[in-house]
């Protein structure tokens, strides 16, 4: 049975329509400096209430909400109940008409009208034997757009310029995390596979550095390309306590720097744009900008810390590709790897560390020390309360309907007692909405049908091993290579046994031919000093790994 503590609160980042999304916001923009304040006078109180259209009564009202809340942007959405005020009346199949409608044919330079909308709304709903929305409810959606968005979309970017501000320097950066930069790269090196240590392709970076302190403060190591569930990871792992993710790397080392960033900048590209990563970001008080197209320099910090990462993988990691064919030249790749995921993660992590404690030729002293003295000078950055929860509120979206043995989600079962009275009603229960973290697809999230809470679910068979996304689709496709048509969870889970205990092997095996070598190198140097064989120059060593040792970022290339 699920205990109190397997589940988290769901606030409303994805359940709340867009127009009461965006009354939130507005709301904590005029709520949040006064809640700030020591004592919120009646002049203060009516300003707020005349812009926000509601009563001084209501205003010290929600000041209260804000000042006893959890520092989220919905602490002052208005009261939810079962579908009345506070939640849309409209059903989720009707919302959803709504949004792809307004981004399909309202939001594109042919420029429709809202009537014309409202009517291709209503023949849609019509078609699917669905309620009307009034055309109050759309005039309300079109409202709460962004109107330089809106305006660039419909009728291009010169007519949008009028409406955005006419800019200046920004002011200096003061204090750690007031700005923080996230960027993505392939990463120049082959990586081997964790169970039969073969070739499987360049992982990818995602790392965040912030501006002020030219700290790394987060990063993500991962096969999956680029999107905004790296950037969702990235932001968790730039909040949490860094001490356990560095025990279960075996990494001996301080890495202080965490806590919530005030300002997030980004590639803008597509795919980093998503409105789970909107609404996460906002949710938490955390302000997403994109680097504007065509000026490359709004990002230059965060590309240079990952170019110098980049050329001391080129000097120092076997298995380099190396930045293009012509550097590479004849050097054999594949060949050469020797780093599975999770060793180059630690690398790149005791790389990191040796960063932090160099001298940045930009600061005049170590990026560490820079933190060191703004944390005693201004105090350590604001933290996440509930790590767990604030990772969820990013992790992707899945809906599945609920079966009679819990939840399949690609061919793995997910089962527990609480979701019993779930199931005696569940052909009565529309699709759930469930969030799944690609490290660990041990247990899923998901929301309750009032969509106030999450629920831990684990796997129903609870003797499998814990594995990552890429690990469980890397076996489904071995699977289907030896014929088989149907996947069945145990053969699945009885192929990534059998791949681990390739890589158990290995290990010992590599680990013996390596105990092999120092005792012969221990042989030779108590021989007398005119039989001894030099050693070889190229011997794996230290860093707590079986990596080459990382140079100090100084020596390889100046900040």
């Amino acid at each position: 049975m699920a205990s109190e503590t397997d589940s988290i609160a769901e606030h409303g980042v994805a359940t709340l329509s867009d127009e009461e999304w965006a009354r939130c916001r507005r709301r904590a923009e005029i709520i949040g400096p006064l809640a700030d304040l020591a004592v919120v006078g009646h002049e203060a109180a009516d300003i707020a209430a005349q812009t926000l259209g509601l009563s001084r009564r209501q205003i010290y009202a929600l000041v209260r909400r804000a000042r006893q809340g959890e520092g989220l942007l919905t602490d002052v959405a208005r009261g939810q109940s079962g579908g009345g005020k506070g939640k849309s009346r409209l059903s989720e199949q009707v919302e959803f008409i709504i949004r792809e409608l307004l981004q399909k044919r309202f939001l594109t330079k042919q420029k429709r009208s809202a009537a014309a909308l409202h009517r291709e709304i209503a023949r849609a709903c019509i078609a699917q034997n669905l309620p009307i929305p009034t055309r109050s409810t759309l005039a309300r959606r079109i409202s709460s757009l962004d109107p330089i968005k809106a305006t660039r979309l419909r009728e291009g970017q010169d007519a949008s310029r009028g409406l955005q501000s006419a800019g200046g320097r920004p002011p200096a950066l003061t204090a750690p995390l007031e700005q923080v930069q996230i960027d993505h790269t392939v990463i120049d090196a082959i990586i081997l596979g964790e169970r039969d240590r073969q070739p499987i392709g360049r992982p990818y970076l995602t790392i965040a550095i912030d501006v002020f302190t030219r700290c790394v403060v987060g990063i993500v190591v991962t096969l999956e390309a680029p999107s905004a569930v790296s950037v969702g990871l990235c932001l968790a792992h730039i909040t949490c306590d860094k001490r356990p993710w560095l025990q279960e790397l075996n990494a001996e080392m301080d890495w202080p720097m965490s806590g919530k960033p005030k300002l997030l900048y980004l590639d803008n590209a597509a795919e980093f744009k998503s409105e789970a990563l909107r609404r996460g970001c906002e949710q938490h008080g955390i302000k997403l900008n994109y680097r504007p197209p065509g000026q490359p320099h709004y990002g230059g910090i965060v590309e240079r810390i990952i170019g110098t990462t980049m050329r001391m993988i080129h000097n120092e990691l076997p298995g380099t590709t190396f930045s293009n064919p012509g550097q590479r030249g004849t050097y054999a790749s594949e060949k050469k790897a020797i780093a599975t995921l999770r060793e180059l993660e630690r690398w790149i992590a005791l790389a990191i560390g040796t960063y932090h404690v160099s001298v940045h030729s930009g600061l005049l002293q170590p990026p560490a020390a820079r933190w060191a003295e703004a944390v005693a000078r201004e105090g350590v950055p604001a933290i996440v309360t509930n790590p767990k929860a604030f990772l969820v509120d990013f992790l992707p979206i899945i809906r599945r309907t609920l079966q009679r043995t819990g939840f399949v989600i690609d061919h793995v079962y997910y089962y527990t007692d609480a979701l019993k009275p779930w199931i005696a009603r569940r052909d009565r229960l529309r699709p759930f909405l469930i969030r799944r973290d690609p490290r660990d697809i041990s247990r899923i999230w998901v929301l309750e049908p009032e969509g106030q809470l999450y629920l831990e679910v684990p796997y129903r068979t609870l003797a499998h091993p814990a594995v990552t996304l890429w690990e469980q689709r890397e076996a489904l496709t071995k699977l289907r290579q030896r014929g088989r048509e149907q996947v069945d969870e145990a053969a699945l889970f009885r192929m990534i046994g059998q791949m681990r205990e390739i890589v158990t092997t290995a290990q010992k095996a590599t680990r013996k031919a390596r105990r092999d070598v120092e005792r012969r190198q221990h042989l030779e140097a108590q021989a007398p000093p005119d039989t001894r064989v030099l050693p070889r120059t190229n011997a794996p060593s230290g860093l707590q790994s079986d990596l080459p040792p990382a140079k100090p970022f100084d020596q390889i290339e100046e900040w």
